[in-house]
């Protein structure tokens, strides 16, 4: 199997799913703008996030060779990926929320508050779906053990399998910021991850096509569409939605590469995670500018171009240049942490093994 390629399309989809974020947030500051079926489209799509997290971790690593040096540069990527930019995010709102005359919607008040949010025990506004997502990183290098040698390691499989049913019956108890609530989309979407690598040759086929272009777009506005068929935001049959809709757009049928592929949608995508951090103070400084002397009709558009220009210079100021520093860091000073060279894969812990082995 070739080495894991880049997926265009699902760019596109993380822009679809950051865009429905936006539409959410723009509903509840304009309830009287929109007249389109949106009521929790932007659960919908931070579901499809996590999906996606899933998929890609489980692509992209899932046939790597794994070593303690691996692992760790797992993490620090991760971690560089994420940390920086969220926790300017978070001293932005809490900065913002400091003006009592602005009456910033989602605050983030107190020293107290601050420091949650920076330990990723936080929940104010778009900040609730970062601490499953680091968690999840934490949870891989267990899942990515078991893709090294699915025989020898099926109990992690297992174990893991136990704890998602048990967790679905119990109706995915606990905080919304904790793991165990929205653990089977990351899971079906690591799922999907594996199986891209091993059917994404077939030919094409109109119906996967016309599915991968509508499936996302029902999972989003399904609430508002038909509202008697969703029992839950964040049950198991959404989560399986989820990761079929990562899965089939992901096979880059030409139907569905002609709007997930489309160079908008794409950029959209790529600066996806600063324009979800940013987006809601973007319209909310907006609405309070010029709220009380334009019509809301101009005061959208304002908003959400202000939104993408911030979420531009969080990218390019922010995000990749704090990504790189932290990496190229850790790449220079990883050889002097010995110890990761005296460990091998193969040395863990014989809990996890179906039997037992020789050192």
């Amino acid at each position: 199997m070739d080495r894991e390629r880049h997926i265009g399309s699902l760019d596109g989809l993380r822009g679809i799913a950051a865009a429905g974020v936006i539409v959410a947030h723009v509903n509840l500051m304009f309830p009287s703008a929109l007249s389109m079926p949106i009521r929790d489209i932007g659960s919908n799509a931070v579901g499809l996030f996590f999906a996606l997290s899933g998929f890609l971790m489980a692509y992209i690593y899932g046939n790597r060779p794994l070593s303690p040096k691996s692992c760790a540069d797992f993490l620090v990527t991760r971690f560089a990926r994420i940390y920086p930019v969220y926790i300017a995010a978070v001293l932005a709102i809490a900065l913002l929320s400091l003006f009592q005359d602005l009456n910033y919607f989602q605050p983030i008040n107190g020293i107290g508050q601050v420091l949650r949010h920076m330990a990723l025990m936080g929940s104010s506004g778009v900040f609730w779906s970062v601490p499953p997502e680091i968690q999840f990183y934490l949870l891989f290098p267990l899942i990515w053990l078991f893709l090294s040698n699915p025989i020898r390691y099926r109990n992690i499989a297992i174990a893991i399998a136990i704890f998602l049913a048990l967790d679905g019956l119990l109706g995915f108890p606990g905080s919304g910021i904790m793991l165990p609530s929205k653990l089977p989309f990351f899971l079906f979407g690591v799922v999907a991850g594996r199986m891209h690598r091993r059917i994404d040759r077939q030919e094409p086929n109109i119906i996967i096509g016309m599915l991968a272009l509508l499936l996302p777009l029902f999972l989003l506005v399904r609430q508002g569409v038909a509202p008697q068929t969703a029992s839950s935001l964040w049950d198991m049959a959404t989560a399986f939605a989820a990761a079929l809709s990562v899965f089939l757009v992901a096979l880059e049928h030409p139907i569905s590469v002609v709007a997930f592929g489309a160079a908008p949608l794409r950029f959209a995508g790529r600066i996806s995670f600063s324009l979800y951090l940013f987006h809601a103070p973007a319209l909310f400084l907006v609405e309070k500018t010029l709220g009380g002397t334009a019509p809301s009709d101009l005061v959208i558009p304002v908003g959400v171009a202000t939104a993408f220009g911030l979420a531009c210079v969080s990218y390019y100021v922010i995000e990749v240049p704090a990504r790189r520093f932290l990496v190229s860091r850790w790449k220079r000073h990883r050889e002097d942490a010995k110890w990761l060279g005296k460990l091998d894969a193969a040395q863990a812990p014989a809990i996890f093994s179906s039997r037992r082995t020789r050192m």
